[in-house]
C-alpha cells in the first residue's frame, strides 16, 4: 500500500511538473525594471503553475530575443526598426508590437538646482554638447554632468529622436545601464542632469524640470502637450498564443492597468 502511494506521489509529481509553465520575457529596462515583475507577481498569484525569466536589458535585446526564438515576449520601449522588422522577416519572424502603457521621458536636475524650466532649444543643445556649462542655459555656473541610457535602450534612441532631431549626444555624456542608476547619479551631484521614465521621477535627490511649461503629467501626456510622450510595447512573434497571450491580456485587464499606474506609466485604457 505504502509502495503504490509513493508510486501515486511521483506520478502526480510528473504530471504537475509537466503542466508547469515558464514564461520568458526580455528587453527594455523602462518596463521590466520596474513594471514587468510587478504584474508577473500579481499574475503568479493567480496562476501557480506559472514562473517567469524576466531579463531586463535594453529595447534592443527584446527585439532580438524575439527574432532568435529565446523570448515568448520582447519588451521595447521603442518601435522596432526597419532593419529589425526587415531582419525578423528573413527569419520568417513576424515582429508583432502591443502597446503596453504611456510614458514620458522627463528631464531630471538635481534637487538643488535652481532652474525649474528648460526650453526644447536648451534640453537638444544640452545632450548635444552644444553649451557646455549651466550658466549658459540660466543656471549657476558649472560644467554639466550628463548622465544618458546605454546604446542597447529604446529610451536612448527615442531621446535621440524627440529630443536631440536625431543629433548625436555630447562626448562627454556618460551612459548608464538603467532609469535607476540615472536618478543615482543626478541625486549625488548637484550638476547632474539626465531622463527618465516618468515611473522614477520620484527618487530621492532629483527634481523634474518643466519643458516650455509642460510637465510629464498624466494630463499632458494623453493631451499630447509634453513633448517627450512615447507608447511602450511588447513584441510577439505574430499574434501571442499560450502563456504570452494570457499575460498580455492580463496587462490590459483592469488589475494589470491598476498596476501600470500604481507604477507611474499611463495605462493604456
Amino acid at each position: 500500500m505504502n509502495k503504490s502511494l509513493v508510486i501515486l506521489a511521483a506520478l502526480l509529481a510528473s504530471v504537475g511538473s509537466a503542466s508547469a509553465q515558464k514564461l520568458v520575457i526580455k528587453g527594455s529596462d523602462t518596463l521590466g525594471a520596474k513594471l514587468v515583475p510587478m504584474l508577473a507577481e500579481e499574475y503568479k498569484a493567480a496562476h501557480p503553475g506559472v514562473s517567469f525569466e524576466i531579463a531586463a536589458e535594453g529595447s534592443t535585446t527584446g527585439i532580438t530575443a524575439i527574432t532568435d526564438g529565446t523570448a515568448a515576449i520582447g519588451m521595447s520601449s521603442r518601435r522596432a526598426k526597419a532593419t529589425e522588422m526587415s531582419g525578423a522577416a528573413a527569419k520568417g519572424v513576424n515582429l508583432k508590437p502591443t502597446i503596453v502603457c504611456y510614458d514620458g521621458m522627463a528631464v531630471v536636475v538635481n534637487e538643488k538646482n535652481p532652474l525649474t524650466n528648460l526650453t526644447k532649444k536648451q534640453v537638444e543643445q544640452v545632450f548635444t554638447g552644444d553649451v557646455s556649462d549651466w550658466s549658459a542655459i540660466g543656471g549657476t555656473a558649472g560644467a554639466f554632468s550628463i548622465y544618458t541610457r546605454n546604446t542597447s535602450s529604446g529610451t536612448y534612441s527615442d531621446w535621440k529622436d524627440l529630443a536631440m532631431k536625431k543629433r548625436d549626444y555630447a562626448p562627454s555624456s556618460q551612459k548608464m545601464a538603467g532609469n535607476e542608476q540615472i536618478v543615482a547619479e543626478v541625486g549625488k551631484n548637484v550638476n547632474g542632469i539626465g531622463y527618465v521614465g516618468v515611473a522614477y521621477i520620484h527618487s530621492p535627490g532629483i527634481k523634474v524640470i518643466s519643458i516650455e511649461g509642460a510637465m510629464p503629467t498624466k494630463a499632458e501626456i494623453l493631451k499630447k502637450s509634453y513633448p517627450y510622450a512615447r507608447p511602450t510595447f511588447y513584441y510577439t512573434n505574430g499574434e501571442p498564443t499560450g502563456e504570452a497571450a494570457k499575460f498580455i491580456d492580463f496587462t490590459h485587464g483592469e488589475a494589470g492597468q491598476k498596476i501600470v499606474e500604481k507604477v507611474g506609466f499611463i495605462p493604456v485604457k
